[in-house]
């Protein structure tokens, strides 16, 4: 099949049922390839003449899309498809979902590299927050107008108003953009959900690299939401008493939030808690508590074994960290970078005054830390256009950098899978005050670089 290429986007229109049979005679890599030599920057399936399709029917496009991006960073997906047929994908592939999704052409045309158009005011919206801000930058990277819909409440009453916006981006997903693990993050929170017979499989099910790689970032409050636990057995409650002991290094505290002891022996109750558990009924029994979160979620410089030292593999992917962190923080800014120094030891932050930070850990093929220390006023700036407007609300500022955090540690990750080094990347972790950043960076030698940005002093640390 030959695609028809506009705007730096190569389509390809299959017709009629798409499964397992049939989808594989649609299109070859050959095909791909050779689209890709007429300038194509995009690849994508247009779903707008399938009748049907189920999952072994996609799943030859995106062995298609996984092969194509081994070679290269084209961004590949489907588009033209309705609510209906964008569900259904999402459901087939919720946890495996690396491919962009576009609703329309037009919506995939505003960002596409090659798209050069007048800009357009953009109202965006999606149900994932990471979604948005990804959706936000990228938008204004492209020199469009975005307009965030922070809810769909919302969102349905700005869309009312027709004649305010060119497009309205809605059922969109932009593939390989930030890392969407099962867990989710409440100020500096990690909270797991857990469900139905805990038994032995919970060993195979709990993500303990990720778990071991948050701690490292700093998080120190890990909450699991077990309302819908029926049981446990022992294994299970062996699993988390050792989870609770290895976390008591980093001075770590385990909560579980809603769960019942009706068919739970209370002897399981005293052994946890004597590994330092904590039992809440309401999750907003923690939440809402201010002082608690505060208390239960603070760093703490604890003395953490086996500190490592940067590696060369680590420094030789630098400009990588770099090109990511500054071009992203350049764009929302308007403002241009210029390095002050490089170089190789602790930490060192001159001035703690009027600055927050935010660090995000990777793993997998390498591993470490990213510590990224902003002026307040260039993280209000940076922040602005995720917000959507100027604010003062410093929670609200701490929750946005963590998005836009996000955004970068999702670059980071493309950048380092276009040279085959493939990594997974945590939640971040933000710090409203210097000092808890220096506990938990305290001896950890790594690679400092001073930029300034419009000669505010901003400070990039990369560690393991």
């Amino acid at each position: 099949m030959r695609a028809v290429v506009k705007d730096g986007i190569g389509i390809f229109s299959p017709q009629g049922f798409l499964d397992g049979n049939s989808a594989e005679h649609y299109v070859s890599i050959e095909d791909i390839e050779a689209t890709l030599k007429l300038n194509a920057d995009m690849i994508l399936v247009s779903l707008k003449k399938v009748i049907f399709f189920n999952r072994n029917g996609l799943d030859a496009f995106v062995k298609l899309f996984s092969k194509i991006r081994e070679k290269n960073s084209t961004t590949v997906g489907f588009c033209d498809y309705d609510t209906k047929k964008y569900n259904a994908i999402v459901k087939f592939y919720e946890k495996d979902l690396n491919f962009s999704l576009f609703a329309t052409q037009e919506i995939a045309a505003l960002f596409a590299s090659n798209f050069s158009k007048d800009s357009k005011n953009v109202l965006v919206f999606n149900s994932d927050k990471s979604q948005r801000s990804a959706m936000a930058i990228e938008l204004h990277d492209k020199g469009h107008n975005p307009i965030i819909a922070q809810n769909e409440k919302e969102f349905n009453e700005k869309r009312k108003n027709k004649n305010a916006y060119d497009i309205v981006i809605e059922n969109t997903f932009l593939g390989q953009m930030g890392e969407n693990i099962a867990t989710r993050v409440t100020g500096n929170a990690i909270i797991y959900t857990v469900s139905s017979f805990l038994d032995t499989n919970i060993s195979q099910q709990f993500n303990i690299q990720y778990h071991n790689n948050s701690l490292n970032v700093g998080f120190r409050l890990f909450i699991f939401d077990a309302y819908k636990v029926v049981s446990m057995n022992v294994h299970a409650l062996n699993f988390f008493s050792k989870l609770s002991s290895a976390g008591a290094e980093y001075n770590a505290t385990i909560c579980f939030v809603g769960l019942s002891f009706e068919k739970i022996p209370l002897a399981f109750k005293e052994t946890l808690e004597d590994a330092g558990i904590m039992f809440f009924e309401q999750m907003d029994d923690i939440l809402q508590n201010k002082e608690l979160l505060e208390e239960l979620g603070a760093s703490s410089a604890a003395n953490i074994k086996n500190k490592r030292v940067i590696n060369k593999v680590t420094i030789t992917e630098l400009p990588n960290f770099i090109d990511a962190t500054v071009g992203t923080i350049e764009m929302m800014t308007n403002s241009k970078a210029t390095k002050d120094a490089v170089k190789i030891n602790d930490i060192e932050i001159d001035s703690k005054e009027g600055k927050i930070a935010s660090s995000i850990g990777f793993y997998g093929d390498m591993d470490g830390m990213v510590v990224l220390v902003f002026p307040i006023e260039i993280a209000k700036k940076a922040c602005e256009l995720l917000i959507g407007e100027k604010s003062d609300d410093m929670e609200l500022i701490l929750d946005t950098l963590a998005e836009l955090v996000n955004i970068v540690g999702g670059k980071v990750k493309t950048l380092l899978a276009d040279e085959h080094i493939n990594v997974n990347i945590t939640l971040p972790r933000t710090y409203s005050d210097i000092d808890s950043l220096l506990e938990i960076a305290k001896g950890k030698k790594g690679v400092q670089v001073d930029l300034k940005f419009d000669n505010d002093h901003f400070l990039f640390f990369l560690t393991r």
